[in-house]
């Protein structure tokens, strides 16, 4: 199989080159990428809050680094493996938001405790924290743990406050474990469009967030760190004041799924559409429709679908045709566009769709600058 390398390193550096990928293919553009690091950053350090970005976005050690050197004081990844990707090549201050459980995934982690930098892990189960801690003492390490908060999805995390106090007792018994606060990531709120119905939600989750904080305190379990929020809902979290550190994610990207939330509250977007999926008409034989190379293969199919960014009517329907292919729908674009035209894309959901992608094509411009490794692609154990 021919690699991305070896179809399009002769392309870096040639001005125009982005016109010569071949499709469907990921691209990221570098400077608006650079933009969206910076507004967030600055605005996490304008209120006094820590930064710590969700990198199962973008599964990317290059795109972690530049957050890195942002400010952020870390990133947080979803699972063991994504976290070992990113260690592995060299970012520090990693925080697992998932819990780690199983008897090998426990190994796994107990091992890389003992070699990551700032290495943090949440815990929602006394047993599950004695698990971890009996693999640490076999490993000779030690790790910082947060106690994962359930938002009201059953998802993961304790269940109740009471539930909270008690795994932080067992975390405090353990003697490899060290309590460093907890997690509460409303993850069902970040896509509610509206703002105010939005804004509603999250003073609601916030109160109940307060009482496991205070019953935690009172307990002699103040959380140095509270973590959590997201794209959809960070600048409604900073006005409330409860976080210490900010988990968002997809402002680095943007994609359909946040464009069509009113994000800031004023209807403006505050960050920019860096990441596209750059494909190609492969027939135009109808005067209403043409066929491109992009499909379920291609693109996620959970957030809706893909919008035309460029290259064609921006109004123009776009409809899943199978694995391989999609179909644009407008009147006329059969006549308009012809096979081999580059159709530009917004995706529906970034997070999946970076999966799909073994690397990023780095643009300025419209030139191709750089090929970047989706450095944690499928690590989804």
């Amino acid at each position: 199989m021919t690699t991305d390398r070896e179809l399009h390193d002769h392309l870096i550096g040639r001005q125009g080159s982005r016109a010569d990928l071949n499709t469907p293919v990921l691209v990221l553009d570098v400077d608006a990428l650079d933009r969206n690091i910076a507004a967030m950053a600055a605005l996490a350090a304008g209120h006094g809050v820590a930064l710590r970005p969700h990198a199962k976005t973008h599964k990317s050690v290059d795109i972690a680094r530049r957050q890195l050197a942002a400010g952020a004081v870390g990133v947080c990844c979803a699972k063991i493996g994504e976290a070992e990707a990113l260690a592995g090549g060299g970012v520090t201050g990693i925080l697992i938001t998932s819990p780690v459980a199983a008897p090998a995934a426990v190994d796994r982690l107990a091992k890389l405790a003992a070699t990551a930098q700032g290495l943090m892990a949440v815990v929602d189960h006394p047993g599950v924290a004695a698990r971890i801690d009996a693999a640490l003492a076999a490993a000779g390490a030690r790790l910082d743990v947060i106690i994962d908060i359930d938002p009201g999805i059953a998802r993961t995390g304790v269940a109740s406050a009471e539930a909270a106090v008690a795994l932080a007792r067992a975390i405090s018994d353990a003697r490899n474990l060290a309590y460093r606060g907890v997690q509460y990531y409303c993850g069902s709120q970040q896509h509610i469009e509206s703002y105010a119905d939005r804004r509603a939600a999250i003073v609601e989750r916030t109160a109940y967030l307060q009482e496991v904080i205070a019953a935690l305190s009172a307990a002699g379990f103040a959380p140095g760190l509270v973590t959590g929020s997201g794209t959809g809902t960070h600048r409604i979290d900073l006005d409330l004041g409860v976080f210490t550190e900010l988990q968002a994610g997809s402002y680095v990207f943007m994609d359909k799924q946040y464009l069509d939330c009113d994000i800031a509250g004023g209807g403006e977007v505050p960050f920019e559409v860096s990441l596209s999926v750059d494909a190609r008409v492969v027939s135009a034989n109808h005067s209403g429709l043409v066929t491109i190379d992009s499909g379920y293969k291609s693109l996620s199919t959970d957030g809706g679908v893909a919008v035309v960014q460029r290259g064609a009517p921006e109004s123009a329907f776009f409809a899943f045709m199978g694995d391989e292919h999609a179909a644009l729908i407008a009147p006329g674009i059969g006549n308009e566009l012809q096979p081999g035209d580059p159709v530009s894309l917004t995706v529906p959901h970034c997070d999946p769709t970076v999966n799909l992608y073994d690397h990023y094509h780095v643009v300025a411009g419209d030139t191709l600058v750089d090929i970047w490794p989706v450095s944690a692609r499928g690590a989804a154990r």
